[in-house]
């Protein structure tokens, strides 16, 4: 039997490199630096995109993008959150909320928040009450605290739509 509802959980992490913004929740954020990545680098859409595919557990976002395939060279991570959510709903089930954690240093979040927000809700199709972001620094500690990367996690819980 399926079960009604279901949690998933994804994380994502990007080291910073030369550049002048980031992208986050595809949002361009200005920044001293850019996220190193085969993408994009939006360390948010990429630990949603893994939080929605493990909660049906149909494996992580590697596995169905490849940074070994050309294509996916420099994507727009949306595109990628709008294919693993049709993924989602081809099976019945329908997005309840997402709650998000990101840990950096710098850039400071808070003033992009309700932009990331409305950037995720209208590639899923939601209100922006189901999308949740919230920011936090490691208090200098670690990769984040040294200003090296950004880490994101996510939550999300999902349920069939009989």
């Amino acid at each position: 039997m399926i079960q009604q509802i279901r949690i998933g959980q994804g994380i994502d992490v990007h080291a910073f490199e030369e550049g002048e913004f980031v992208t986050l929740a595809g949002i361009q954020i200005p920044h001293t630096h850019g996220l190193k990545a085969h993408s994009d680098g939006d360390v948010i859409l990429h630990a949603l995109c893994d939080a929605l595919l493990g909660a049906l557990a149909l494996g992580d976002i590697g596995q169905h993008f490849p940074d070994t395939d050309p294509n996916f060279k420099g994507a727009d991570s949306r595109v990628l959150l709008k294919h693993v959510y049709c993924l989602i709903l081809d099976r019945g089930y329908v997005l309840n909320n997402a709650d998000i954690t990101v840990a950096c240093e710098r850039p400071k979040l808070a003033p992009y928040n309700l932009d990331m927000r409305q950037s995720i809700a209208n590639v899923l199709e939601v209100d922006v009450t189901q999308i949740s972001i919230k920011a936090t620094t490691t208090e200098k500690l670690g990769f984040t605290g040294r200003k090296e990367g950004i880490l994101a996690t996510a939550t999300v819980l999902i349920s069939h739509s009989k």
